[in-house]
């Protein structure tokens, strides 16, 4: 017997309503895109649309100058660093933006970022290794270095 039979109208409702309910679980499941998070340090300024934002900001009288890179668009969210550099020498560099929309992309970058800083503050270029398991933030780490550092003329 076919179980949606005319003459069981019970079991139809059930099972409509079984498969409305499975229909709205795996679409409230479905996770909405959210604008990136940017995060930015109180003495310098924020970073100003895509293009790269140069500023001598608060350091200019210690010859220090602030750059902030590209916004680097990778496969899990955006990257963008600000790098200072004062006599010719990267000081700091600080990641503005990176992934961090769920769980996993902040345990990954918590252990990534610091060994990206440390990289590029050692290597004193864009030129440093690619975490193991951070592929696409370290790309796009890299990347937005690069053009910080073109910007300050390095």
């Amino acid at each position: 017997m076919h179980p949606l039979n005319k003459n069981r109208p019970l079991r139809r409702i059930m099972l409509a309503s079984a498969a409305t309910v499975s229909g709205m679980v795996m679409l409230l499941a479905l996770k909405p895109h959210t604008a990136p998070t940017v995060v930015t340090d109180s003495a310098a300024p924020a970073p100003s649309g895509s293009a790269s934002a140069a500023s001598g900001g608060s350091g200019s009288s210690t010859g220090a100058k602030t750059v902030t890179g590209d916004t680097v668009q990778t496969r899990w969210g955006p990257v963008q660093v600000r790098v200072t550099v004062k006599s010719g020498r990267i000081t700091d560099v600080t990641a503005l933006q990176y992934p961090q929309d769920n769980p996993r992309d902040q345990q990954i970058n918590s252990y990534a970022l610091p060994q990206l800083r440390r990289e590029a503050l050692t290597a004193q270029s864009a030129q440093i290794d690619t975490v193991s398991g951070a592929t696409y933030t370290s790309e796009g780490y890299q990347q937005s270095l690069q053009s910080a550092l073109d910007s300050a003329g390095l």
